[in-house]
């Protein structure tokens, strides 16, 4: 897997201080993306044991309230083994971590992944400029979903946030 960028502090994909992993890799495309430079699966940095242990130290701080998984799309076939490897480690050794995961694919695509069982929140479907909308909190167009995945698990209907 790739990547481009770790941020700390982050206030803006999802609920909370994040940290968020920013990986290399989208089939979407979609129009005035905010983050095209993440399209290549080939592009950024090569995800190694330095930037693992970069998202464990920050995860380690009691006022970051977890981690957010973007990009690019955590759910590429570039992305989708070594997320799914993370996902289930953070939940492992930092159990009172939340952990979200923006997507371009649909909750029905994904609900069946291994990942699913270890995420609270998913952002679900690509980004359309005509349902652009800056007042959403936590997605950029009006046909996106915040999911709350235990919920939905637990009701099996999707159950928003």
């Amino acid at each position: 897997m790739r990547y481009h960028n770790i941020t700390k502090d982050d206030m803006l994909n999802g609920d909370g201080l994040r940290v968020v992993l920013w990986v290399a890799g989208c089939k979407h495309g979609c129009k005035e993306c905010q983050n095209p430079i993440t399209w290549d699966p080939n592009g950024g940095l090569l995800f190694e044991y330095e930037a693992e242990e970069e998202i464990y130290k920050e995860l380690k701080k009691d006022y970051i309230s977890g981690i957010t998984f973007s990009g690019g799309d955590p759910l590429h076939p570039a992305n989708i083994d070594e997320v799914t490897r993370l996902a289930k480690n953070i939940r492992e050794f930092y159990p009172s971590k939340t952990i979200w995961l923006y997507t371009g694919s649909l909750w029905e695509e994904m609900e069946n992944l291994e990942i699913v069982q270890y995420l609270d929140v998913v952002i679900d479907g690509e980004f359309e400029v005509d349902k652009k909308d800056v007042g959403l909190q936590w997605k950029g167009s009006s046909n996106q979903r915040v999911i709350d995945v235990k919920a939905t698990l637990i009701s099996g209907k999707v159950v928003l946030k």
